[in-house]
């Protein structure tokens, strides 16, 4: 009994500042934006209601569910860190993403809309053949998994810190709550839940804001004096000069740096047409609208949204530089990727800490299971192992593989605890991925070229490819830039399904 309780205090008995006013806010937060999701994602009668919230769900919403999934806990935890560390040159993604997205709004949703599709992997299988739906639903599998391993695992680390929690315990807790309310209400408790939570994460920046301006002394003169000094303002990467290097120098340096401008656009922009366009995580919430225009307007409205989050955090990032510049005295985190958390814990008042508490837990709530249910059951489970089933049979199915792909999460974010620099983890992880979806949907989109058994062999090809490129790359073997691999993947799947697939059999559109 002495060990049970000594073990039980060192997983919840840490040290936090945390008070009764703090766990009411995130209470009172938590629990409205759950209950919200599962009442509002209640009579759920098939898989299109599941998967699609009947279509139903208005367009502002599924904006606000689009942002809030697509900034999650990492922006909230590792934006800051990364302004912190670094500068603001991460705002350089964000010039492909904006093109991006239009041209996924353009090509790829009026696609999707065409053939009704509730897995976007589906369109696969209707231009190319089953087979090259699997490999891509499969892919999807193995990106958005490890992806988002390593969002709740930055999600965990930000809450340890704040509870005073062992990374096990919260682990498990969040992965519980996400499979409760996912798997009762489906898409439309994720929905309803993502726009509490948007609006939680916005107002809880702009306080912080407000709060680390007046910490500063000088305000924001001095701040933006402190942090312009020491280079983490800086938002352009121009790269080497080739009169500086030479040629050689030029190329070399190059690509070893993903954060010169013309790179970072290029990355940003398919590294976007990959994630938004191609990934069911983000797609599925675009795919619940009425209509194509409708899906359409969402998409080109939500980079307001998401740059304006962006801005709020790196703002944040910049403050606590200037703040800890000033105060050089005060302790630090082990990790710098908290240094976030840490203020939050160490020097905000009550209220403040447990608004800023609860943002960065309801983004951590939200999780991949919806999309990663309606993938399989779609694109694996009705196809291939039980074609003539009720439509009760496949949603107690969808609701089954809610549970086991949540524990599949826990497990890979625990692994991921022991990594630094979580916010590039996540991009290193897609540019492995990414390009092979992104190739063989350019393929099909961009192209009548048929194939399946050569989209296959390409898509595995290339992402076996970059794998070991980024490998090679990580150990200093290769001086190439992590984010070359996304535009090399998806070169190399496109080429290998335009000269391979001709000589393929044809499938019927």
């Amino acid at each position: 009994m002495i060990e049970w309780n000594r073990d039980m205090n060192s997983w919840f008995g840490g040290p936090t500042s945390l008070v009764w006013q703090d766990y009411g806010v995130l209470g009172f937060l938590v629990f409205s934006s759950v209950f919200l999701g599962i009442y509002l994602g209640r009579k759920e009668e098939d898989t299109k209601d599941f998967f699609l919230g009947g279509r139903h769900v208005p367009w502002w919403a599924a904006c606000l569910s689009f942002v809030a999934t697509e900034i999650s806990a990492v922006t909230i935890i590792s934006v800051p860190a990364v302004a912190y560390m670094e500068n603001w040159e991460y705002v350089q993604f964000f010039i492909g993403s904006f093109a991006a997205r239009v041209v996924i709004a353009f090509l790829f949703i009026p696609a999707f809309y065409r053939f009704e599709c509730t897995s976007i992997y589906e369109f696969l299988r209707h231009r190319f053949g089953p087979e090259t739906q699997v490999a891509g639903s499969i892919l999807f599998f193995i990106t958005r998994l490890l992806a988002s391993g390593v969002r709740l695992m930055a999600a965990c680390l930000a809450v340890s810190v704040l509870l005073g929690w062992h990374m096990v315990p919260t682990i498990i807790l969040f992965s519980l709550v996400g499979m409760l309310y996912i798997a009762w209400g489906g898409i439309k408790a994720v929905v309803w839940t993502n726009v509490v939570q948007a609006l939680t994460f916005i107002a809880a920046g702009l306080a912080a804001i407000v709060f680390l301006a007046g910490r500063i002394d000088g305000g924001w003169t001095a701040a933006a004096s402190i942090v312009e000094q020491a280079g983490r303002l800086k938002m352009m990467n121009w790269g080497p000069s080739p009169s500086e290097f030479g040629i050689a120098g030029f190329l070399k340096r190059s690509l070893a740096d993903p954060n010169i401008i013309w790179i970072a656009a290029l990355n940003g922009f398919f590294g976007s047409m990959a994630a938004f366009g191609t990934d069911q995580e983000l797609m599925q919430r675009l795919l619940t609208v009425e209509t194509r225009k409708e899906s359409q307007k969402t998409m080109l409205l939500t980079p307001i949204g998401s740059f304006m989050v962006l801005i709020i955090f790196l703002t944040i990032g910049s403050l606590l530089f200037a703040y800890y510049a000033q105060n050089p005295g005060l302790p630090m985190p082990e990790k710098l990727d908290s240094i976030f958390p840490h203020f939050i814990n160490s020097a905000m008042p009550v209220f403040l800490r447990g608004l800023l508490l609860s943002a960065i837990v309801m983004a951590s709530i939200d999780s991949p299971l919806g999309s990663l249910s309606s993938s399989f059951v779609t694109d694996i489970y009705r196809p291939l192992l039980s074609p003539n089933a009720e439509e009760k049979h496949y949603l107690r199915v969808s609701r089954t593989a809610v549970v086991v792909f949540g524990a599949v999460l826990a497990g890979i974010a625990y692994f991921f605890a022991r990594f630094e620099n979580i916010l590039w983890l996540a991009f290193k992880i897609g540019s492995v991925t990414y390009g092979s979806l992104l190739g063989v949907f350019l393929l099909g989109l961009l192209t009548k070229r048929r194939a399946n058994l050569a989209n296959v062999a390409g898509m595995a090809g290339s992402a076996a490819g970059m794998l070991v490129l980024l490998v090679l790359s990580e150990k200093g073997i290769l001086p190439l830039g992590w984010s070359y691999l996304l535009i090399l993947g998806t070169g190399l799947t496109f080429a290998t399904g335009w000269v391979f697939g001709s000589s393929e059999k044809e499938v019927p559109a």
